[in-house]
């Protein structure tokens, strides 16, 4: 097959989109090399993260040579795609051309999630009518639409009226450093480079309204001082106002002790250690079109507490604490049980640890990948 992929995320992008772009072209190129892998991009960046497409003889890359860069990726790169006889076009961070579908080419779209329109008040107007006319052009337009968890499958229906036997859901898969456990000694270089405790709870996100840390703080005056363990949160400022609001909120209750605050962690295996001396995952967010911090808590066998909305059960298995993101109270029993109970966190980590390796593993997941491109194509030859 001759694949083509949107790359802009790949090249350009080094949270959740740019790692889901970059795992996914990686994991197929490796299980299935026969193939031809063709890499679109407005832009090229080149770090640690992307050196691997830049020098493998595997890939072939195309750069957009116009000033119009938004242009060429959502209009004129088919232009590009038929004169390298593209097959299948997979835009891998919720687009495709908008005149994809008159050009003959087949084309799958991956809907990571609808948080725009699930939660309008946390974007501008603005930002939710060109997300809205992009994705929404996207499902329609698309041959096949990935979802990447069933609760994005069901707000793809809901919002845009899509067939559901349209939508294939196939889950993410994480860094590959995940799936191996590394010697938890190694762990003791992360420790002592960003000052971290013996024991901690850990929050791996953006600070945003979102992601709900006034909740975690509120459970914290919920708890027992026995358990008022320190809490590390590892992800950047995404709004000014809410981190100033959270901030406040840490000074007001006295917890300013408690809060190690890491905002310019980019190494993922430093990450990986941070996980795995962690006594546990919190992440109580309102909404999730996956949840990769659960699934790497997981994998770095850690007890994952989270909400019981949204995707997060499919991302935390039978074996995660659930707890009602709108409810403290409720987040402070989990962390006590949680800290509090050998035989639950035996067991929390030892399913949770299976669920991850079997529902997430990289081959499963490219194999159904595969698949959906197989009959993507398939029906293309059956004139569908």
């Amino acid at each position: 097959m001759k694949l083509g992929f949107d790359s802009k995320r790949l090249f350009c992008n080094f949270t959740g989109l740019g790692n889901y772009s970059r795992s996914l072209v990686k994991n197929l190129q490796k299980l299935y090399p026969d193939n031809q892998y063709n890499l679109y991009t407005p832009e090229l960046k080149r770090t640690s993260e992307t050196a691997f497409f830049y020098d493998s003889p595997f890939f072939q890359t195309y750069k957009a040579k116009t000033a119009f860069k938004s242009f060429w990726r959502s209009f004129s790169i088919l232009d590009q795609l038929k004169k390298d006889k593209i097959e299948l076009y997979h835009g891998l961070s919720n687009e495709v051309p908008f005149n994809i579908k008159r050009s003959g080419i087949k084309s799958i779209v991956s809907i990571h999630d609808l948080i725009f329109k699930v939660l309008p008040d946390t974007y501008s107007l603005i930002d939710r009518t060109i997300y809205d006319l992009k994705f929404k052009n996207s499902c329609l337009n698309a041959d096949r639409v990935i979802a990447i968890s069933n609760s994005t499958k069901n707000d793809i229906v809901r919002f845009y009226n899509i067939d559901p036997s349209k939508i294939e859901v196939i889950y993410q898969t994480c860094n590959p450093i995940f799936y191996e456990q590394n010697n938890i000694k190694d762990n003791d270089s992360s420790l002592l480079k960003y000052n971290l405790p013996s024991e901690y709870i850990l929050y791996v996100g953006s600070l945003e309204k979102r992601k709900n840390l006034t909740g975690i703080i509120k459970s914290y005056q919920q708890l027992h001082s026995d358990f008022q363990i320190p809490i590390v949160i590892i992800g950047g400022n995404k709004g000014k106002e809410y981190t100033k609001k959270w901030l406040d909120l840490v000074r007001v209750c006295g917890l300013e002790n408690k809060i190690i605050w890491i905002n310019d962690l980019k190494d993922n295996y430093s990450l990986q250690r941070i996980y795995q001396k962690a006594m546990a995952l919190v992440y109580p967010s309102f909404y999730e079109g996956f949840g990769l911090p659960v699934v790497e808590a997981l994998l770095s066998k850690i007890p994952a507490i989270t909400s019981n909305i949204s995707s997060l059960p499919e991302a935390g298995g039978p074996n995660s604490f659930y707890i009602d993101p709108n409810n403290p109270e409720e987040l402070a029993y989990a962390i006590t049980q949680v800290l509090s109970n050998t035989e639950l966190r035996k067991t929390m980590i030892s399913a949770g640890y299976d669920y991850a390796m079997q529902t997430f593993a990289p081959d499963r997941v490219t194999r159904q990948l595969l698949t959906c491109y197989e009959k993507t194509l398939s029906d293309k030859s059956k004139g569908i």
